[in-house]
């Protein structure tokens, strides 16, 4: 592998703004490093869909021998502070100057898919059909995979680049989530004048509140408290408050007994203080966990063993695109690429991972039959 190509494409990524919506400039300079690996390349149309500038790539490389056709899959968009991001190296650590993020999250995974197929091309090793698709709105809820053509996709098996840790671990496993979202209502009045005529829409969400298991339910299941909104100033009792909520679990019952759970506690609360409460429920992706005999798994843990990695199957309690491949039928895990610290000004990712993770998709191709 040419690590200081590695490099080098790395750090051209990064210093490319990419939040979600806004990933149009990447993905065009994407677009042009796919076809000149001789990838042809579409724009699907999930860019009108999400609102987003650009639409998901899907790049086809047509194979040379006779196998079953493969997805590698990485996502456009960053969260923020991503503009002007100045990477910067020590002693083998690439990071950023520590007012933005890095970018690892998810240009590390790009960079690794293309300079991976990029290695296999130069050595003329055979491979099989290979489909790359890198999508758009990944970070702010899976858009880009939720709207993605797939009419267009052959592949019934799936490698994400995605996922924080060292290399070697593998999600074979995520949960379901619910986002619940809440408006209490009350009545105002003059808090000096008049309180006793006013009912407190605060009071009724603080109640539920307290009733309400959160946070760690039980070794599968969480929920929490992401954004309250409400009141208007402080001799005005307050007559709406709305509230964001999200619940995950591995396991799909118990994620539908604690969002019931959650939806209850507040329409009692409400009961008590004789106010209202609407609720809404959006589940957002489904679970999915993969049997460790997976065909797909041992392909990943071959490969790995050629790189002396050490293969770690594990579960996580985050969602990715991941979630919804598996739950269009197609056999997805999503692989650990070396980022550490992401969604955060202190993202780091050293160069050595940049260039294993290129050569574990140089391997896994290799490795499919």
């Amino acid at each position: 592998m040419n690590k200081d190509g590695i490099l080098s494409r790395f750090l051209d990524y990064v210093k490319i703004s990419s939040p979600s919506y806004k990933e149009g400039n990447f993905a065009k300079k994407v677009k042009e490093d796919m076809e000149s690996l001789g990838l042809d390349v579409i724009i699907d149309d999930a860019g009108i869909k999400a609102n987003s500038d650009t639409g998901n790539l899907i790049g086809y490389l047509k194979g040379n021998k006779e196998a079953e056709p493969i997805m590698f899959c990485a996502h456009l968009d960053t969260v923020t502070p991503c503009e002007n991001i100045e990477p910067i190296i020590e002693n083998g650590i690439v990071k950023s100057k520590g007012n933005t993020i890095l970018s690892a999250d998810d240009k590390a995974g790009i960079v690794g898919i293309l300079e991976g197929i990029k290695y296999i091309k130069e050595n003329n090793i055979p491979h099989g059909d290979i489909e790359v698709v890198f999508t758009i709105c990944e970070e702010v809820g899976l858009y880009g995979s939720k709207y993605l053509d797939y009419s267009k996709i052959k592949s019934k098996t799936a490698f994400i680049l995605d996922a924080s840790g060292e290399i070697g671990g593998v999600n074979i496993q995520g949960p379901a989530q619910a986002q619940i979202f809440a408006k209490f209502h009350g009545k105002a009045a003059h808090a000096g004048l008049s309180p006793e005529k006013g009912i407190s829409a605060i009071q009724i969400a603080s109640r539920a509140i307290d009733k309400m298991n959160l946070l760690r339910i039980d070794e599968e299941t969480t929920a929490n408290i992401g954004v309250i909104k409400g009141g208007s100033a402080t001799n005005i009792v307050a007559d709406l408050v709305e509230i964001e909520f999200e619940a995950r679990s591995l396991n799909e019952e118990k994620l539908n007994n604690q969002v019931k759970h959650m939806v209850d506690t507040m329409e009692e609360a409400a009961k008590v203080f004789n106010g209202t409460v609407d609720t809404e429920v959006n589940y957002a992706y489904p679970t999915f966990k993969l049997d460790k005999e997976e065909p797909m798994l041992k392909t990943i843990e071959k490969a790995m063993n050629k790189l002396n990695i050490s293969y770690r199957p594990c579960s996580t309690g985050g969602g990715s695109d991941t979630n919804i491949f598996n739950g269009k039928g197609i056999k997805t895990a999503t692989l650990g690429i070396g980022m550490f610290n992401a969604h955060s000004v202190d993202e780091y990712i050293s160069i050595e991972d940049l260039v294993k993770t290129s050569q574990l998709v140089a391997a896994i191709i290799e490795e499919i039959i």
